[in-house]
């Protein structure tokens, strides 16, 4: 029996073209984060091979913030879980635990050397830090040599669960470590500009002593570390008094969090309010600090702008 050529060709063209066609992409990697900030960091080493949710979304105050069932069931589904740990997300055991998390979990701030969760403002002296059983302050991403870590470690937890992305993640790890070595000179040239003594500013909250450190900028707060323990009225009349004695020169709100405190701070010492700082989460994409480079570049944008 006579094969026709026609039907030899074109299952000839089939199979070569079958040859040609690339394999099927895997599945992206499931990535939950516990904040946005972490979100940030998690794609941007994870790159197309990982598909990356936030639990408490954008310019959301996560001091207040408390996982949803529906987000409970997706933490249940995720191959890697990244928190930040220090006691920031008192939740996150109990979540994973309910969820019945069996991917890879990431504690982000391993090996961060804490700062003390302490206050640097005048006469209030909370006792209290995110989470049960630590005195640390879990805001260590605003160094950005913290973040380095930060970094590594997501690195790290995504090559765990993935072993075939190694070099992928390797490679856009390197290539975002030397964008924050940059990010890092850049800060402090900005800052260069101001005098060290003048480095004074007041925030809504104690969230950025570890820039303060890194920086050489000194900020008091109207609240502690979780904003939840508002000052007494004593405690609120020091900080009235030493911002006048000091000759401080702004204010700053946080996003996500409520203005009536610096807004009366702002009243009762005549200093204007500079703006508002980014301190737990990104902004939204007309905001300006849709990353987490962004966000410490527009956090000192606008320190330098107010001391100037």
């Amino acid at each position: 029996m006579a094969t026709n050529p026609l039907h030899r060709r074109s299952v000839l063209a089939l199979g070569l073209g079958a040859l040609a066609m690339p394999a099927l992409a895997a599945k992206p990697l499931s990535v939950v984060t516990s904040f946005s900030i972490l979100a940030d960091l998690a794609r941007q080493v994870g790159g197309p091979r990982v598909s990356v949710t936030s639990l408490a979304p954008v310019e959301t105050d996560l001091h207040h913030f408390q996982p949803r069932p529906s987000e409970v069931r997706g933490v249940g589904a995720a191959d890697v879980f990244v928190i930040n740990g220090l006691g920031l997300e008192g939740w996150a055991e109990r979540l994973a635990e309910a969820a019945g998390f069996k991917g890879k979990g990431v504690v982000a701030s391993k090996g961060i050397k804490a700062l003390a969760a302490v206050d640097n403002h005048a006469g209030h002296s909370h006792g209290h830090a995110h989470g049960k059983g630590t005195a640390a302050d879990p805001h260590a991403w605003q160094d950005v040599a913290n973040t380095k870590l930060y970094v590594a470690n997501i690195r790290d937890g995504l090559t765990a669960a993935d072993p075939a992305g190694a070099g992928d993640y390797a490679g856009k790890a390197t290539a975002y470590l030397r964008q924050l070595d940059a990010l890092d000179a850049e800060i402090k040239g900005m800052l260069a500009a101001i005098p060290r003594a003048e480095r004074r500013v007041v925030t809504t909250h104690e969230a950025f002593n570890y820039y303060g450190d890194a920086y050489g900028v000194d900020f008091l707060a109207a609240s502690g570390i979780s904003a939840d323990a508002e000052p007494t009225a004593r405690q609120f009349a020091a900080l009235i008094a030493q911002i006048k004695k000091e000759k401080i020169k702004a204010l700053f709100l946080e996003q996500g969090m409520q203005p009536r405190l610096m807004e009366q701070l702002a009243r009762e010492t005549s200093v204007r309010i500079g703006g508002t700082l980014y301190a737990d989460t990104l902004s939204g994409p007309n905001g300006p600090a849709t990353s987490y480079i962004e966000m410490i570049r527009s956090n000192t944008k606008a320190i330098v702008a107010a001391l100037s």
